[in-house]
């Protein structure tokens, strides 16, 4: 992925393309590093007009300096992004990300913005901060305008693409819907899903927009494992029903300096909550490396800055490189299935400015709905009403609950769609007082043919209910049901204790519908052979949940075989269970920090070609049928050995190995004694040198050489330099005794070549052996 289209960006394509990558571009939609558009450099003018403006005519700059400004796209900035394009497919790209099409709330004043209106709307421009029907109007606009942006540069860079003979694939980069809505920013979001030439998003979350606090219990805290939950299924749910692909987005380092424990705590909740959607499998790992490997961050109690630990730089590795083995699975997370909570894109619209007093802290008028189910166990889907056209939208959902107290329904027939699923059998669970300022905008359903006083009004009517709804009271609607609570969602969770109201509305549809409403902390997923699990605090239970089988802790660098996993409240679980290990090969690497690249099982040898972060320490689990009887690991760039550690587990039947990534990356040959030569290795190399004149291990025995004295014996260091070679090796005249021309070798860990002479033909040993000092 290369960033941005500045000077040298060809060279740095092609620096990509010649080592054999396929190139993506990714730069901003709404912001970049833009200034020769701005100063006049592109076409002659400065486009400063085209920058989004506040209230008090202030310009918003992105990232809180003053070079980029977040932009309204006018066809002239249009005419930019696409000669951008245009260069990016010249050079070779195979796809283009345009990320974050944003439009912040507060913003709005610009002349650009203002000519925009008037194009849109007809009308002279409204200031937003006049009325709840400017505010609305506004942000219909905003989103209009990246979502014809989007629709206008993807078409471009499709039709020019094939001009060239390629198809380049073309996706957007964003923030959730929920991210969106409490940062109060605008996008087109769930719209974009269903555009001719959008090929998929990457859904832009990690620790920064999952840790946005929210209430719950009468208490606003972060609650980062839920929150990025509710935020993989709002991009899941956009995309599912049109089987456009999603990426998952989570990074290791937010962009707010925190301490390594922090970002470690929540790497892990975030990780773990994407897991749970195994109906996606492809995602974005580590955006900005550089601020992962080379950032300096400070330790809980330690504020001095430091490097990450070569701990959690194993584990990330671990973690990311398992993404590539991590399958799609038609397995659901446990819990209680069916039950959904409605979204629109419009629950954007109603956040800035407020009207009338009516306030929404931290998004409570969704997270009213949400929160009280999640927190006991039930994974709550999101349901995007931008999809109701699509029937898989609606395909595995029982019970929807909705509010127009936050949100508005965008057309009328989000209505029949509705219907016609409640008439099927579906349960809707309608939950608002309906008395908010936005009730009243000038929109469809108090315009043209229709005067109803609350878009709730039309569904009403739709579904036949009397006029005026009873509160409290379950209406049978064909073969399904509503029921109405005249309570704003956000009452559910502003208050300790507030919640049982909702709760008990949702037990009472799953019992007409003869479901059982499962109450639990925790979430469990089985994919393939991976286990992943969370356990939650604030729910049901304080108990940890408590896995017991054989499994590798993918959260433990070091990688170790436990028969036992608890996961306590606030914790969560990334395992491999090799009770379910698919033997495709009874040889086989199970867990790497690196990405492995090959498997070779021949000639009696099993060998893994292996890559990752150079002088990054590197650590694999692998599957073997026998415990071998030598390890190498050599430099596949320099031929050089490379020092190890191994631990041999008979019990699992895997092999621990634990090295220094070298550039170029790294083979691993692993030998076994039966299956060299004729059926048994001839000689047997000594695992000990100890030459302290104790008579123990005072030279390097090789049992059986002397039967070969056609040999020849060469010893390397750790860093492959020869410190040993002689011929006619014999235990006696001919030895090594940790001496070289240099003196006495220093402690460690030794590498040799064995050649020797077996009647007709040279058989070659590789191995490693230990030097020590002390008795």
């Amino acid at each position: 992925m290369v960033y941005g289209v500045g000077s040298g960006f060809e060279e740095r394509v092609a620096g990509w393309r010649d080592r054999g990558y396929k190139v993506h571009l990714m730069t901003g939609i709404s912001w970049g590093t833009y200034g020769d558009y701005f100063s006049g450099t592109f076409d002659g003018k400065t486009h400063y007009e085209d920058s989004q403006v506040d209230r008090d005519g202030n310009i918003v700059w992105h990232g809180g300096g003053t070079e980029i400004p977040y932009t309204v796209p006018s066809p002239t900035y249009l005419a930019y992004i696409k000669s951008l394009v245009k260069r990016a497919i010249d050079a070779g790209v195979e796809a283009i990300h345009l990320e974050e099409p944003e439009f912040w709330a507060r913003s709005g004043y610009s002349e650009g913005f203002k000519s925009e209106w008037k194009k849109y709307y007809g009308t002279p421009w409204v200031a937003q901060h006049t009325s709840p029907d400017a505010t609305y109007q506004s942000s219909k606009l905003k989103s209009h305008l990246y979502l014809n942006a989007l629709k206008e540069v993807f078409a471009f860079a499709k039709a020019y693409s094939r001009e060239r003979g390629k198809e380049v694939k073309c996706y957007v980069p964003t923030h959730s819907l929920l991210s969106y809505s409490a940062i109060e920013m605008i996008s087109p979001e769930a719209d974009l899903a269903q555009l001719p030439d959008m090929d998929g998003y990457i859904a832009q979350i990690w620790t920064g927009t999952a840790r946005v606090p929210v209430w719950y219990n009468g208490v606003m805290s972060e609650r980062v494992f839920e929150n990025a939950f509710l935020e993989y299924g709002s991009m899941a749910s956009m995309t599912a029903p049109t089987g456009r692909k999603v990426f998952f987005l989570t990074d290791p380092v937010e962009d707010a300096v925190r301490t390594w424990d922090d970002y470690k705590r929540n790497y892990q909740a975030t990780f773990v909550a994407k897991l749970l959607y195994p109906q996606v499998a492809d995602y974005q790992v580590l955006p900005w490396p550089d601020r992962i490997f080379l950032g300096t961050y400070s330790l809980e109690g330690n504020p001095e800055p430091q490097p990450i630990s070569p701990e959690y730089a194993t584990q990330v590795q671990v973690m990311i490189n398992s993404l590539n083995d991590v399958p799609l699975s038609t397995n659901r997370v446990n819990g209680t299935k069916g039950i959904g909570v409605l979204l629109s894109n419009s629950l954007m619209y109603q956040r800035f400015p407020t009207h009338a007093g009516y306030e929404d802290p931290q998004l409570s008028n969704y997270y009213g709905m949400a929160l009280p189910l999640l927190k006991r166990g039930i994974p709550v889907n999101n349901i995007l009403m931008e999809n109701l056209n699509l029937p898989e939208s609606l395909a595995n959902i029982d019970v929807l609950v909705a509010s127009y107290a936050s949100m508005k329904p965008r057309e009328a027939a989000y209505h029949d769609y509705l219907a016609e699923w409640i008439r099927a059998g579906g349960v809707l669970i309608y939950t608002s007082s309906d008395t908010d300022p936005f009730q009243s905008v000038k929109e469809w359903w108090n315009t043209g043919d229709f005067s109803y006083d609350k878009p709730s009004d039309h569904l009403f009517e739709k579904l036949r209910l009397p006029d005026p709804v009873d509160a409290d009271v379950g209406y049978r609607v064909g073969e399904g049901y509503v029921y109405i609570l005249r309570q704003d969602p956000k009452t559910y969770v502003m208050q300790p204790g507030a919640d049982t109201e909702i709760v008990d509305a949702v037990s009472r549809a799953c019992t007409a519908l003869g479901k059982e409403l499962v109450f639990k902390n925790h979430f469990q997923l089985q994919r393939g052979p991976y286990d992943i699990a969370a356990v939650m605090t604030e729910s049901v239970s304080d108990s940890p949940l408590e896995l017991a089988g054989s499994f590798i802790d993918l959260f433990d660098p070091n990688l170790p075989v436990i028969g036992r996993k608890t996961v306590r409240p606030g914790e969560q679980a990334f395992l491999f269970n090799l009770d379910r290990l698919p033997r495709s090969a009874e040889r086989q690497v199970l867990v790497s920090s690196g990405r492995v690249y090959e498997q070779q099982n021949l000639d009696g040898r099993f060998r893994i070609s292996t890559i990752g972060p150079t002088k990054a320490k590197g650590v694999m689990r692998v599957a073997l049928d026998r415990e071998p009887s030598t390890i190498t690991v050599t430099s596949r760039a320099l031929g050089a050995f490379v020092p190890f550690d191994s631990e041999w587990d008979g019990a699992s039947k895997t092999l621990l190995l634990s090295y220094m990534n070298l550039e170029g990356g790294n083979q691993i040959t692993i030998d076994f004694t039966d299956e060299k030569g004729e059926g048994k290795t001839a000689i047997r190399a000594g695992k000990l040198l100890s030459p302290n004149g104790d008579g123990i291990h005072d030279v390097w025995v090789i049992d059986g050489i002397d039967q070969f004295p056609k040999n020849r014996v060469t010893v390397y260091t750790k860093n492959g330099i020869k410190v040993f070679d002689a011929e006619g090796y014999d235990n006696q005249s001919v030895v090594f005794a940790g001496r070289s021309k240099g003196g006495t070798l220093p402690a460690g860990t030794y590498f040799f070549q064995i050649a020797y002479r077996n009647t007709d033909a040279w058989v070659n040993e590789r191995g490693y052996f230990t030097v020590r000092y002390e008795p």
